[in-house]
């Protein structure tokens, strides 16, 4: 039983020497184990994927998964800030538009008694424009529609005056 412990602490004196030079000196290793008998490559690569030493985490205090949750934790809270920052600023514009009265337009007065007229004016006059071009785009396709009807029942009529051709023995 004491042997197993001294082979095991001659073998993490060999780790520790090598820890020494950092990762350079594991990859050396590793090179070196390749080339002079590849199944030492293959022990000496699960060694370092498994301790830890090539990886991109750090297995010092073993919290891997705990500082994987934190961090995704870190970014849920990241996402709500701004989602929670853009619903205040939506609030604002939102308030900033609202139409006053059932009237279209920002929601009271700019200070300038001229400029609130012409402003609402204005606005009347492009729902009214708007209206009279929507009636426009309706009417428009009615016609439209009507033509192509017409067209359809025109050709139906010649088609049933003209005698359908005989059939040839």
């Amino acid at each position: 039983m004491n042997v197993r412990y001294i082979y095991i602490g001659a073998v993490m004196t060999v780790v520790d020497r090598i820890d020494d030079f950092g990762r350079t000196g594991w990859i050396v290793i590793m090179v070196l184990s390749f080339v002079m008998f590849w199944p030492v490559g293959l022990i000496v690569l699960g060694f370092l994927y498994g301790s830890g030493r090539m990886g991109c985490w750090h297995h010092n205090d073993g919290d891997r998964w705990q500082r994987r949750a934190d961090r995704m934790q870190r970014g849920i809270d990241r996402m709500q800030q701004g989602m929670e920052r853009m619903q205040a600023a939506a609030g604002r514009f939102r308030g900033a538009w609202q139409p006053p009265h059932g009237a279209q337009g920002p929601q009271g007065s700019s200070g300038n008694r001229a400029f609130d007229e012409y402003r609402e004016e204005t606005l009347r006059r492009l729902e009214d424009e708007q209206r009279e071009f929507l009636a426009f785009l309706d009417r428009l396709r009615h016609a439209k529609d009507k033509a192509e009807f017409d067209q359809f029942m025109a050709d139906r009529s010649r088609q049933s005056d003209t005698p359908p051709p005989a059939p040839q023995y």
